[in-house]
């Protein structure tokens, strides 16, 4: 069975209680979460049996400790993971809208995660590594992108393939040099993992049918796009797939794609096929957005199956 790897931004969540709550006026905070796109992500791929671990920094701060110690009972490799003394843990503050959306202030850049470089890649570790997921927001730096190409090259030198969430913060689009860096990524990429409102992000068309095609024509040889509480499309050279959605009531959106993601890489590493591997992760993703904080949002392979069972969907 392959073994899974990600690196990036390791931290703690902090949500509003009230929706429409201001960042600007005191008010209840709940938290601290345990967070991180790509902790989620590896979070969700630990909990469906599939060997996987993490490359990261924390501080030597109670946010670190939970976080280190929630993934590892979990079952991901934490050796990966460097704990840096005088450095704190990153966070999230978020606040919901009444429409939806959400707004964030992040302490990435300057915590512990900000530190991620280079020599953390320990190429002897990598070489049991035969998937490597990267997540476009974890390019927020020069060194974590150093670091994040060192990663891929010798996972691709070892016969190993890349999948790419771009999940990108759209102020990244207008820095030339991480603009370069999303799109160095993706052409080292095999499956991309993008939503709906990505798609044409990285590619020079307007319309997302002549964007996948173009991926597909540029060597990536599966493209996935998220489409929330309208499920999932698939495409490859071979064939087009779409699975629909599930009617829950959604909690807490945070997350919820990291856990689709996640889900689809174990399912596809344990030799799923892609329509059961997407079955999962739609429904992975659904689960998710039905729990209060991003990595409570995780599920067990049991909990996928009764929530296809109670939803009378073979998988």
């Amino acid at each position: 069975m392959k073994k899974i790897y990600t690196i990036g931004e390791i931290l703690v969540e902090i949500m509003a209680e009230k929706k429409g709550q201001l960042f600007t006026q005191p008010g209840v905070w709940n938290g601290p979460y345990p967070s991180g796109a790509p902790a989620i992500f590896i979070d969700q791929v630990t909990k469906l049996g599939a060997p996987c671990g993490i490359i990261s920094c924390v501080g030597s701060d109670g946010f670190g400790r939970m976080n280190v110690e929630r993934l590892k009972s979990d079952g991901v490799d934490t050796s990966g993971i460097r704990v840096l003394p005088g450095e704190t843990t990153g966070s999230a503050f978020v606040t919901y809208h009444a429409d939806g959306s959400r707004d964030f202030i992040f302490n990435i850049k300057n915590s512990a995660s900000g530190k991620i470089g280079i020599g953390d890649i320990n190429e002897q570790m990598l070489q049991e590594c035969r998937h490597f997921h990267v997540m476009g927001s974890s390019l927020f730096s020069f060194s974590m992108v150093s670091a994040v190409k060192k990663a891929a090259l010798i996972v691709k030198d070892n016969g190993g393939t890349i999948s790419f969430d771009p999940n990108i913060r759209k102020e990244m689009l207008n820095i030339p040099e991480m603009r370069d860096a999303l799109h160095y990524v993706l052409e080292l990429t095999d499956i991309f993992l993008p939503s709906e409102s990505e798609v044409t992000l990285l590619s020079s068309q307007t319309s997302p049918d002549r964007a996948v095609a173009g991926y597909l024509r540029d060597g990536i040889k599966e493209v996935i796009i998220k489409r929330g509480s309208r499920g999932a499309g698939y495409y490859s050279a071979e064939q087009t797939l779409h699975v629909n959605g599930h009617p829950v009531q959604e909690v807490d959106p945070t997350g919820a794609g990291d856990c689709f993601g996640g889900a689809y890489i174990a399912c596809r590493g344990q030799g799923y096929s892609v329509k059961d591997a997407l079955r999962f992760a739609n429904a992975c993703g659904a689960l998710a957005v039905t729990r209060m904080g991003p990595m409570e949002g995780t599920s067990t392979k049991a909990e996928i199956m009764a929530f296809l069972e109670k939803e009378n969907i073979s998988a």
